[in-house]
């Protein structure tokens, strides 16, 4: 038995368990939805893993929380199954696929997942019976006196028929806002946000303060359908709302997933605009027959799912903070987090930068953190959140030796970052070759850095020339776990094929220090060979555009070095090419000399296709709007960057504008 799982699914069942009481019985929780589905999450992975572990009583076999004693008890006639949640296109994507692959090419209604509280509402001969919540998904909370306060939900229907419906109790933005307007003259405490007023109106004792809340309700969902001679679900809605019912008009039919993307995409864009709060969108197959055929989990039906939306920010906590060391020897401190999906993927690390960084931000091990995506993909650390510390948190503390070799690192005067001297430092060594291999760089495609730290640690691979020789290791490759000949041939002929890349590559591969992959694409341009670029003085480098005192002097002594020069020689004994062998750099009046930035998308070219056309014509594309910016492109739906552009009073090129100078290079190039 496995006794860290084992702690670890106790430690997560408690959590989750308070988290749930506080949730559905106190209408105060504690834990944000991230931190929540997060440790949901986990727990399902465990299970899984360690299905001997897991209890029949775990909360991942729950579809709700506790029933509280003070309201009366109602059991479902059908079973108030929730929703399996998605964070990401892929997840989505994946849903399609599993319904394709069992034989169905259906419709889909998209939903606004609106953020309240679910109730069943049950009518015999049109008139309410009962109202109640989800509680467990079996058994629920009888609010029917609260229910009938809520003005959007019929105490008598249009017509005379027996009918359970469901649906979202939820507070508007508007009437949170008024009613903490006057909660505030009053000195009373504020309500917190929208969900918690509505489940904490919904649960009072006296309906005259449930009325005074202003409740709302969307209907949704008819549980059985067929009785009522209904074949899909947008039909259920629209016979629900001729009953009366109140039914968000935003529900959608559309034909494919590419239809629920597009709705995504827009509510997503619409979401602040909208008088009520969402977290998401939801997916349901719309014919009833594939919903009956694809079935039911325990927990959730198969034919519908809830996308949920990527938060800015969700909350985790700093388990730890390790050492890195990058090619060039700069240490990193790394925050080591409880995993947490944000903005649709899952983040377990993020860089802390410099010993300075993490002072400034007063970091300590075990506390609670803030976690985006800065620029929407690299995670970031927000904050600390102080008033969550109990006191067991551990002080950060810098490093004096290098976490591989044990040297003593260095800290030169005016900068923030250490270093590890030892040029042999074997995680230099691993970095080094990682960067050589990747896509900007030489693009050997099966050598990531998982495998590469493999075939280091194996031997197979301790230096750039020795990834050229690993067709040696054939043999020793085919006796590990995943290889099989084809693979092990595909590896080959990619490590063959890099021969022929551009020079350019071969220089960003390199790893000379401060030079990127646009730096090494200007050098290769401007002196054609690797022969070229490693003879010339600092000072003919330093007149180039972009390349300053500091970078000259770095690409000029990293071709004095001797270690350096041999590892050229040996390359070049290999067979790699060290010519430049792009398309030459031309003249445009438009777009040589400038700075570009494009944002947004451009109907007729990729973003990647109108840079290298820059490029080309000796632009300089660039990712950031900034006072050295001389155009922005500006596409459908662009970012911050177009306003940026406007206010910095740069020149703005639409679709129509780069269309034309782009069409007058095509001209330009038939001439010739």
């Amino acid at each position: 038995m496995n006794t860290e799982a084992k702690k670890r699914i106790e430690e997560l069942t408690n959590i989750i368990n308070q988290a749930n009481y506080e949730y559905y019985t106190l209408s105060n929780p504690s834990l944000t939805d991230q931190e929540f589905d997060k440790y949901i999450r986990e727990l399902e992975n465990l299970e899984n893993e360690y299905p001997e572990l897991a209890s029949p009583t775990s909360p991942t076999k729950r579809v709700g929380g506790e029933v509280i004693d003070k309201f009366k008890k109602i059991k479902h006639r059908i079973p108030m199954l929730s929703l399996p949640d998605v964070f990401n296109e892929e997840e989505i994507r994946a849903f399609d696929d599993r319904i394709k692959k069992s034989g169905f090419h259906v419709e889909y209604v998209c939903e606004l997942k609106i953020d309240g509280l679910s109730g069943s509402f049950h009518y015999e001969d049109g008139k309410l019976i009962t109202g109640a919540t989800r509680g467990d998904g079996v058994i629920g909370e009888d609010i029917t006196h609260n229910v009938k306060t809520i003005r959007t939900i019929p105490l008598s229907l249009k017509e005379k028929t027996d009918i359970e419906v469901r649906g979202e109790i939820f507070m508007g933005r508007e009437t949170l806002a008024s009613l903490n307007r006057d909660r505030s003259e009053k000195n009373l405490p504020l309500l917190q946000n929208c969900r918690n007023a509505a489940a904490g109106s919904i649960r009072q004792l006296d309906s005259k303060i449930a009325a005074e809340r202003k409740l709302d309700s969307w209907i949704y969902h008819l549980p059985n359908p067929e009785d009522y001679g209904i074949k899909t679900h947008y039909e259920a809605l629209e016979f629900m709302k001729s009953l009366g019912f109140k039914v968000n008009p935003n529900n959608r039919l559309v034909k494919d997933i590419d239809g629920i993307l597009k709705f995504i995409e827009e509510f997503q864009e619409k979401r602040s605009y909208l008088p009520y709060d969402i977290d998401g969108v939801v997916i349901k197959v719309n014919d009833l027959e594939v919903q009956s055929a694809l079935g039911y989990t325990a927990k959730h039906p198969k034919w519908a799912i809830a996308y949920k939306f990527p938060a800015e920010e969700v909350l985790t906590k700093l388990t730890d903070i390790i050492f890195t060391v990058g090619r060039t020897g700069r240490i990193t401190p790394n925050a080591v987090l409880e995993p947490v999906i944000v903005m649709g993927s899952t983040i377990k690390r993020a860089t802390l930068h410099n010993e300075d960084y993490v002072k400034e931000k007063d970091l300590k091990i075990g506390d609670i953190v803030s976690i985006r995506k800065a620029g929407d993909v690299i995670p970031e650390v927000v904050e600390a959140k102080k008033e969550r510390r109990v006191g067991n948190e551990l002080k950060f503390q810098m490093i004096s030796n290098c976490p591989i070799c044990g040297s003593v690192l260095e800290k030169k005067a005016g900068q923030v970052d250490h270093y590890c001297m030892n040029n042999k430092c074997p995680a230099r060594k691993i970095e080094g070759l990682i960067h050589f291999c990747e896509r900007k760089a030489m693009n050997i495609d099966g050598l990531g850095e998982k495998i590469m730290e493999d075939f280091f640690n194996l031997g197979f691979i301790k230096s750039i020339p020795d990834i050229y020789h690993l067709e040696k290791h054939q043999k020793d490759l085919q006796e590990l776990e995943g290889y099989g000949k084809k693979s092990i041939d595909n590896l080959l002929n990619a490590i063959e094929n890099s021969k022929q890349n551009s020079l350019e590559k071969l220089i960003f591969g390199l790893g000379i220090e401060g030079i990127g992959d646009k730096t090494a694409l200007v050098l290769s341009k401007k002196y054609k060979t690797l022969d070229n670029i490693a003879t010339q003085s600092e000072e003919e480098l330093r007149k180039m555009k972009d390349i300053g005192s500091i970078l000259a002097k770095n690409i000029h002594d990293f071709f004095e070095n001797g270690d350096n020069i041999e590892l050229i020689n040996t390359l070049k004994e290999l067979g790699l090419n060290t010519k430049y062998l792009g398309p030459e750099e031309k003249f445009n009046e438009n777009i040589s000399g400038k700075r570009f930035v494009v944002t947004g998308t451009i109907s007729f070219m990729s973003r990647e296709e109108i840079e290298a056309t820059i490029e080309n014509y000796g632009g300089f594309p660039s990712n950031s709007v900034s006072g050295k910016t001389n155009v922005v492109i500006v596409g459908e739906k662009p970012g911050s960057k177009a306003e940026k552009a406007k206010d910095l009073q740069i020149e703005i090129w639409d679709e129509e504008k780069w269309k034309s100078v782009y069409n007058n290079l095509e001209i330009d190039k038939e001439q010739d």
